[in-house]
């Protein structure tokens, strides 16, 4: 058995990379050896990652010991870039982890600093050409073949191969070389794929100290909806969906979420959307950072607002807020709005509408009577029926025998002709002697008494 990695209190005692672990328990007789997982730094690194994003939005895995956060606009709601590295630092520390970090214009120079770095982890702006020429080619994230080769011609220091000509190192090095060389001085872009995509519209609200009640959480709710609801109205926006994050100190994430039926940057609407869902999240030892991110965003005319004065439409404002607040309730699936869709069979000729304002394709066919309920799918009956397309006299449903007095049809619905296999449906529309009204219809042609198949497929008014 090998080791693969030792803490610094090992390695203090003579146990490195390499070594066995027979010859590490000759040295310390009390070592402690656990099993390397490969998968383990991964997944540990993507879990801090995740963490990390109480301080900034994109955060990313830099296998396979290192973190890279893109800090741009974050610093200063902690006060400044000191204040922040600092506090970023000092809680992974508390949390047993061997930390380095460093801050930079580019991630190249970042990532030199924190490992061979001997001076300031803060790099001031434009001041990477001076913070990398000390350190050695390592600092470049180089394959070690070229490390062999810089070291064989005697260059140690990144400002020794910054200085010599680019034609001169493409030969010998590659294009590996110049591209890090580039990245690190910010003369090439880097990008950064975070642990979790960016929500285009998303506010953020750091807490000075940790917040546990209700009361501060409605605050911390109100600042952000103020912010995004703004944004949201310059740019003729409106959202239909919303998350309010929290992030405790013990590391914990909750969250709620609410939608909405139509795009809207209404704060008091929102504000009580959330509100009633407030007492759901439990902040424990405290939520140290507020989060509100809008998903889903769609374009909101601001003549939409004032559309309806006094009779209720689709487009009046109170409607979709009255749905809003009914739903969030009673749970979203308990309203729905159907449009017209396309197809033959009745159960498939409707669809969910995406919102109050979605606008239908097709028109509702009015030519022919439908039942007020539909069934959502045809339930087998029994029939007795006299002669071929003749209406049926007796059915029997649920145990419960109805006798028919009057009946209307047939109508024929076909199935889509490019779906083979599907039987045509005679549809009848008839009335027992209590006055019920029902829709029947048989599958395929006549096939005798006892093979026919029979089905009701809803109820009149």
């Amino acid at each position: 058995m090998i080791i693969r990695a030792a803490n610094v209190i090992a390695q203090a005692q003579g146990i490195n990379n390499g070594m066995a672990v027979a010859d590490a328990k000759v040295l310390v007789p009390l070592v402690e050896v656990l099993d390397d997982k490969p998968e383990l730094p991964a997944q540990l690194l993507k879990a801090l990652a995740l963490w990390c994003i109480r301080y900034t939005p994109i955060a990313a895995v830099d296998l396979p010991d290192g973190l890279i956060l893109d800090i741009t606009g974050c610093a200063h709601l902690w006060g400044g870039e000191r204040p922040y590295f600092k506090d970023i630092v000092t809680r992974l520390r508390s949390s047993g982890y061997d930390v380095r970090g460093a801050m930079a214009d580019t991630i190249g120079a970042a990532w030199a600093i924190a490992r061979f770095g001997r001076m300031t982890p803060i790099i001031e702006r434009d001041g990477q050409v001076v913070a990398l020429y000390p350190l050695p080619p390592a600092a470049l994230r180089l394959e070690p073949a070229n490390l062999d080769r810089l070291k064989k011609l005697g260059l140690y220091r990144i400002g020794d191969i910054a200085g010599m000509p680019r034609s001169a190192l493409r030969r010998r090095f590659g294009k590996e070389l110049l591209l890090r060389l580039d990245q690190a001085f910010g003369q090439e872009a880097e990008a950064i794929e975070s642990v979790q995509p960016i929500e285009p519209f998303q506010e953020r609200l750091p807490c000075l100290e940790p917040i546990r009640n209700a009361g501060g959480i409605e605050i911390a709710l109100t600042r952000l909806l103020e912010t995004l609801c703004d944004r949201l109205q310059k740019e003729g926006k409106g959202l239909r969906t919303a998350i309010f994050k929290g992030y405790r100190v013990d590391g914990g994430l909750v969250q709620i979420a609410i939608g909405t039926n139509r795009a809207t940057h209404n704060v008091p609407h929102l504000f009580k959307l959330l509100q009633e869902k407030i007492n759901t999240l439990e902040p424990d030892l405290g939520i140290e950072l507020f989060v509100l991110e809008a998903p889903k965003v769609e374009d909101l005319s601001p003549l939409q607002e004032a559309l309806w004065g006094g009779a209720c439409g689709l487009e009046d404002v109170g409607l979709g807020e009255l749905l809003d607040r009914i739903a969030n309730k009673m749970g979203a699936g308990v309203i729905r709005r159907y449009l017209p869709d396309e197809h033959h069979w009745p159960e498939r000729s409707t669809k969910p509408a995406g919102s109050l304002l979605e606008k239908a394709m097709t028109a509702w066919p009015d030519d022919r009577p439908r039942p007020i309920h539909l069934l959502t799918k045809p339930e087998p009956i029994e029939v007795t029926a006299p002669i071929p397309d003749y209406p049926p006299m007796l059915f029997r449903y649920k145990n419960k025998l109805h006798t028919i007095k009057r009946a209307d049809g047939p109508e024929r619905i076909e199935q889509e002709w490019w779906i083979e296999g599907a039987k045509h449906r005679d549809y009848y529309a008839v009335e027992d002697e209590e006055g019920a009204r029902y829709w029947l219809f048989r599958s395929g042609h006549y096939a005798g008494i006892h093979t026919s198949q029979w089905f009701i497929h809803g109820f009149f008014a």
